[in-house]
C-alpha cells in the first residue's frame, strides 16, 4: 500500500450501483462534520483528495479511492439534522447493502469526535460494523482540543457507550496535527497484509 498512489475510483448513491470488491476494502464512517474527508487527506498526505466542506452533510454517496492494491471506502456522514426523510431513508439503504455484501471489508475504521460523547447514531454505525465481524479501530479525532487531563476519561467514556470490546483498539487522533497517522497506517497495513 502507497499512500502516495491512491487516487479517486468512483462514487455510487444507491445500492444497487455498488460494485463487488476484488481488493482488501478499508471503510472509514463517522458522523458528519467528525472531521472524515480531513482524516483521509491526512493519511494519505493530499490536501484536497477528499473534499471537504464547511457544511456538514455533504458526502452523500460512498466514495472509493485506490491506490491498485487497496480500495478505501468513504462512507457518508450521518446524524446531521437538517437532512430530509427521503435522503435518511436512502443513505439507511445505501448502508445496509454496504454492510450486507459480499464481506469484503478489511477493516472498520470509525471516527468518533474525541471531545464529545458518542451519539445513538455512532452507537448503531458501530453495531454495523460489528455486525460483519471485521476488525474495527475507533479514531477519537481533534485530541488536540481535549485538555491533557481529560483524554483517558473521554476515551473510556467511548469504549463504555460504543460497548466495544477490549481487543477494539481506540487511537487518539489530530486530522489537522497529524496525531498518530503512522499509528494508524501501520495499522491499515497490517490489516490488509493478513487480509
Amino acid at each position: 500500500m502507497n499512500t502516495n498512489n491512491f487516487n479517486y475510483e468512483a462514487s455510487y448513491g444507491t445500492s444497487r450501483q455498488l460494485p463487488p470488491s476484488t481488493l482488501p476494502e478499508i471503510a472509514f464512517a463517522g458522523r458528519s462534520n467528525v472531521g472524515k474527508s480531513s482524516l483521509l487527506n491526512c493519511l494519505l498526505r493530499r490536501k484536497a483528495l477528499a473534499r471537504v466542506s464547511g457544511t456538514p452533510g455533504k458526502t452523500v454517496t460512498v466514495n472509493f479511492y485506490t491506490d491498485g492494491a487497496v480500495r478505501l471506502a468513504d462512507l457518508p456522514g450521518y446524524g446531521y439534522a437538517k437532512v430530509a426523510k427521503s435522503e435518511r431513508s436512502r443513505w439507511a439503504e445505501l448502508m445496509e447493502s454496504f454492510f450486507s455484501g459480499d464481506g469484503s471489508i478489511t477493516l472498520g475504521i470509525m471516527i468518533v469526535d474525541a471531545r464529545h460523547k458518542p451519539t445513538d447514531d455512532d452507537a448503531t454505525m458501530a453495531n454495523w460494523f460489528k455486525s460483519t465481524g471485521c476488525p474495527l479501530i475507533v479514531l477519537a479525532n481533534k485530541i488536540d482540543k481535549v485538555k491533557n487531563s481529560d483524554k483517558e476519561r473521554n476515551i473510556e467514556i467511548v469504549r463504555e457507550t460504543l460497548k466495544l470490546d477490549e481487543n477494539t483498539r481506540i487511537i487518539m487522533f489530530s486530522a489537522e496535527k497529524g496525531t498518530n497517522r503512522d499509528v494508524l497506517l501501520s495499522e491499515i497495513k497490517s490489516a490488509v497484509a493478513d487480509a
